[in-house]
C-alpha cells in the first residue's frame, strides 16, 4: 500500500504533524485523570474543533484521538469493552475534519491512528505476552483502520517488546506502520533502549517511520532524533518534541515552550534530517502555526549543533534543576 506520508515528503520535501492532545482540551473542560479518548463518543465536537485547530494551523498529518484506547488502559475506567466504538469514531472523526478543512483550502491532509503503550509490563515483571499483546493492539488496528484512519501511529513506547507487538497487530490490517519511542532517561527508554538500537530492531521488523517523541524537552527530543539519523536504518524519521520543559505548577504538569522555541526546534529537525516534525506535550495550534511558519519561509540550512544547542538549551543537564524527571507522556497518557 502507497504510503501517504512519504508522498507528501516527497512533494515539499518533510510534513509538519499536529501537536498535543490533552492540554488543549484542559481549557474546554477536560478534568485531569479523565480519559480525553472517551470524547470521541462523549463530546465529538469537541474532539473536531482540536483536529480543525491543527490543521487550520498548517498540519499535514493529524494523529487521531486513540492513545490510551487499548483494553488494558481503557479497563482503568471500565470502558475496556468499547475499543472498538472509540477507536473507529477516533479515526472517523478525524477523517470528518480533514474532508471539512480540505474543502476550504484543498489541503488533504493524512490521519494516522494513534496507538499508544497499554501500561502494563511484560512477564516476568509483568503479566503481558506477546500473543495477549498483539490481541489487545489488533482490537484497536483494526477499529482505527475501519474507520478511515491512512496510517497507523504506535507512539510513546519505551521497550522493544511492545512496539514488536504492536506492529505486528497494524501491519495486519495493510495500512504503513510509523512508532515512535520515547528517550527521557539519559538518552535511553525507560526500558534502557537507546536510539541506534531502536534504529536496528526498527530495520529488522520493516516499520515503515520511527522517530522519537515527549521525553522532556526539545534539546533531549533532537538529542535522540540525532542519534536515530547517525544510524542510518535508511527510514524516514519522526521528531516530536514537547513544547519545552515540563515543570510542576500548583501540583500540574505545565509546559511554557514559547512559539519561537518551537520554530527553532523545528527548522534544527530538518537540518538535522527529519522529515516528519511535529509537538507532542504542551504544544498548541499556535506553536503549530509558528512552526510551519519557519519552515515554510526558512530555506533548509547546513544542521549547527552549536547554534542549536544556544537556542533550544543543553541536553540531559541534571534533571532536578529542569522540573519534572521524565517528560510524563506516559504518566500522563499524552495529556500534556
Amino acid at each position: 500500500m502507497a504510503n501517504p506520508i512519504l508522498e507528501v515528503i516527497s512533494r515539499k520535501g518533510w510534513c509538519v504533524t499536529d501537536g498535543a492532545t490533552g492540554s488543549n482540551f484542559f481549557g474546554r473542560g477536560l478534568e485531569a485523570g479523565y480519559p480525553p479518548e472517551l470524547w470521541c463518543v462523549e463530546r465529538p465536537d469537541e474532539v473536531l474543533w482540536l483536529h480543525r485547530e491543527f490543521l487550520k494551523a498548517g498540519a499535514d498529518v493529524i494523529l487521531t484521538n486513540s492513545f490510551g484506547a487499548n483494553a488494558p488502559r481503557l479497563k482503568l475506567h471500565k470502558s475496556e469493552h468499547r475499543v472498538g466504538e472509540i477507536n473507529k469514531a477516533a479515526a472517523q472523526l478525524a477523517c470528518q475534519a480533514v474532508a471539512v478543512q480540505a474543502e476550504i483550502d484543498g489541503n488533504e491532509a493524512v490521519v494516522a491512528g494513534s496507538m499508544g503503550p497499554t501500561g502494563e509490563l511484560f512477564a516476568p515483571m509483568g503479566e503481558l505476552t506477546h500473543e495477549s499483546t498483539v490481541a489487545f493492539f489488533a482490537e484497536q488496528a483494526e477499529a482505527l483502520a475501519e474507520g478511515g484512519a491512512d496510517v497507523l501511529w504506535i507512539e510513546t513506547m519505551s521497550s522493544t517488546e511492545e512496539v514488536a507487538a504492536a506492529a505486528e497487530a497494524a501491519k495486519k490490517t495493510g495500512l504503513p506502520v510509523a512508532a515512535t519511542l520515547t528517550f527521557d532517561t539519559a538518552r535511553r527508554s525507560m526500558m534502557g533502549v537507546t536510539p541506534t538500537q531502536y534504529a536496528a530492531f526498527a530495520k529488522e521488523i520493516g516499520l515503515d517511520l520511527i522517530g522519537s517523541n515527549c521525553g522532556i524537552g526539545p534539546a533531549e527530543l533532537m538529542d535522540s532524533t540525532t542519534e536515530l539519523l547517525r544510524a542510518d536504518s535508511g527510514l524516514p524519521v519522526i521528531a516530536k518534541g514537547n513544547c519545552g520543559i515540563p515543570q510542576y505548577v500548583d501540583g500540574e504538569i505545565h509546559f511554557h515552550g514559547s512559539p519561537e522555541l518551537m520554530a527553532n526546534y523545528a527548522l534544527h529537525a530538518r537540518d538535522a534530517g527529519a522529515t516528519v516534525i511535529g509537538g507532542c506535550c504542551g504544544t498548541t495550534p499556535e506553536h503549530l502555526a509558528a512552526m510551519v511558519e519557519a519552515l515554510n519561509s526558512t530555506s533548509p540550512r547546513a544542521f549547527d549543533p552549536v547554534v542549536m544547542a544556544e537556542q533550544l538549551g543543553k541536553p540531559w543537564p541534571d534533571l532536578s534543576t529542569r522540573g519534572s524527571e521524565g517528560g510524563g507522556c506516559r504518566s500522563r497518557r499524552r495529556q500534556g
